[in-house]
């Protein structure tokens, strides 16, 4: 029996992302003023609008 391949289009693969680019917010934003604020706030801001993407892409499965 053999190992199936992980390939990139693994269900795993965004979540990880997903929580690396939260721990790089966390930390940037615990870390320093200035630059790491930035950083923070463009990590968050971008996982809003992702969230936001995920959510009006499945309303508009559902009306499909």
């Amino acid at each position: 029996m053999s190992i199936p391949h992980r390939t990139a289009s693994s269900p795993f693969v965004a979540p990880a992302w997903i929580t690396l680019a939260s721990l790089v917010g966390l930390v940037s934003a615990l870390v320093g003023d200035g630059i790491f604020n930035m950083i923070s706030w463009g990590v968050f801001t971008g996982l809003l609008v992702l969230a936001a993407r995920a959510w009006v892409k499945r309303e508009r499965g559902r009306r499909s």
